[in-house]
């Protein structure tokens, strides 16, 4: 964990958040600027900073993400559909430093929010 990074303060409870799925491996919560009715951050507990520094010490964590986005989506009846959205860097519109899955739905969604 990194002491400075909002995600890993999200994650240890230092700063407070509307915690959806918890396991040993992937902490998600609600947006606090939601694009749809449902809007959740999916995120490693271990601190990578970006899709760019997933590597084969890392990547299995990137499948449990996965993992618990379905479960999620189950849990938020989102059986029509939804997205996920991942950015990486700052050119792709990355604001926090620590790897994120938006797990966006629970509405028909434009074709043109990519």
């Amino acid at each position: 964990m990194s002491e400075q990074c909002l995600f890993c303060r999200i994650i240890s409870g230092e700063i407070p958040s509307a915690k959806v799925y918890e396991d040993d491996e992937v902490f998600a919560f609600r947006d606090i600027n939601p694009q749809a009715k449902v809007h959740v951050l999916v995120v490693p507990k271990q601190h990578i900073a970006s899709a760019a520094a997933i590597d084969g010490s890392n990547s299995a964590l990137v499948a449990k993400c996965f993992e618990a986005i379905a479960k999620i989506a189950r849990a938020e009846g989102l059986g029509n559909g939804y997205r996920i959205i991942n950015n990486c860097g700052q050119d792709g519109g990355q604001t926090v430093m620590h790897l994120h899955f938006h797990l966006i739905g629970g509405e028909k969604l434009s074709e043109k929010i990519i």
